[in-house]
């Protein structure tokens, strides 16, 4: 069935409750409104207020709470309304969250989910367009994973839900209404692995969430030239699945990055890395990546011209094959 990504969302809350009374949900205006983006709608008229909590607006008194209830035995999923709005929670996520398992000793788990919408193309300003993803992945002891299509955020956030680690589920702005093929009684598969979704031998194309779906139309526009090029979707950013990265650059010796975050300090970076120390002698030209700049997130007149996208990813393609 063609569902949008937002409503395989939802689907997927309502099956991890209906499940487990242990999950439940806490963020700003998730109840009547169903949240900013309508992804918990319905949830709290069929769940109630005590499993489907609308906070005040306060992000840090979001995961505090949420870091609380998983002490005492809760699944507790929190929702950020968007990507900027995170930041006065850090301290929560940073020095609790992602430390409480080491610092216990394994003794005791906090196994806390928090959504944040991400990235731009929605015609917003800054902190409602942003990609923060890299704090994350910095951060020893957080799982942070991003879906692309229906079909990953329904199994993802499922699987997301039932790990006993924290997971940040980054969940792409501009792809909530996009439609895909969605099955609920499928097997889901290790969201922690990277997946090739469109093979090939002269170049490999990584990336994930909002830009799955250009680098796929690359793809595409290149085979009409001869070109394969495999796309891998990376889909956890940390941990990073470099081995398939690895082995798909071993065959293509060539690779590019693309994200939409900005370049300095990202996961392309270190995601170049991996593959330069385990790949060198295979490859036959420079990785390349394909990044915001390393600006502010613009105006949104300007956020076009911004975002990385087709025009940009073909560009790099014609300078890794140029050598």
């Amino acid at each position: 069935m063609s569902t949008a990504l937002a409503h395989a969302l939802n689907r997927s809350l309502r099956d991890a409750m209906t499940a487990d009374e242990k999950v439940l949900l806490i963020g700003e205006d998730i109840g009547a409104l169903g949240g900013v983006f309508r992804v918990t709608e319905g949830l709290q008229q069929d769940f109630g207020d005590l499993r489907v909590v609308s906070s005040p607006l306060g992000e840090a008194g979001i995961v505090g709470a949420a870091i609380g209830l998983a002490m005492a035995g809760y699944r507790p999923v929190c929702e950020i309304q968007f990507d900027g709005f995170t930041f006065p929670a850090m301290n929560q996520i940073v020095t609790q969250l992602a430390k409480y398992r080491h610092r216990s000793e394994g003794k005791v788990s906090l196994p806390v989910v928090i959504r944040i919408p991400v990235g731009g193309g929605i015609g917003a300003i800054e902190h409602h367009s942003e990609s923060p993803e890299a704090y994350f992945a910095h951060t020893a002891g957080l799982r942070v994973v991003c879906p692309s299509n229906s079909q990953e955020a329904y199994d993802m956030l499922g699987e997301a839900i039932r790990s006993n680690d924290p997971v940040i589920f980054l969940e792409p702005k501009r792809s909530y209404w996009a439609k895909s093929e969605l099955r609920t009684d499928a097997a889901a598969a290790d969201f922690e692995g990277a997946r090739i979704i469109r093979p090939g031998n002269d170049l490999t194309l990584v990336t994930y969430g909002a830009l799955v779906p250009a680098a796929e139309r690359v793809a595409r526009m290149l085979e009409e030239e001869g070109r394969q090029i495999e796309v891998i979707d990376l889909r956890s950013l940390s941990p990073i699945d470099d081995d398939t990265v690895v082995e798909s650059v071993r065959r293509t010796g060539r690779l590019i990055i693309a994200h939409e975050a900005s370049r300095s300090g990202g996961i392309a970076g270190e995601l170049a890395a991996r593959v330069q120390e385990r790949a060198f002698y295979e490859l036959e030209a420079p990785i390349l990546r394909v990044t915001g700049y390393d600006t502010p997130y613009p105006a949104s007149l300007l956020e076009h011209d911004w975002l990385p996208g087709v025009d940009r990813l073909l560009d790099a393609c014609d300078r890794s094959f140029e050598h």
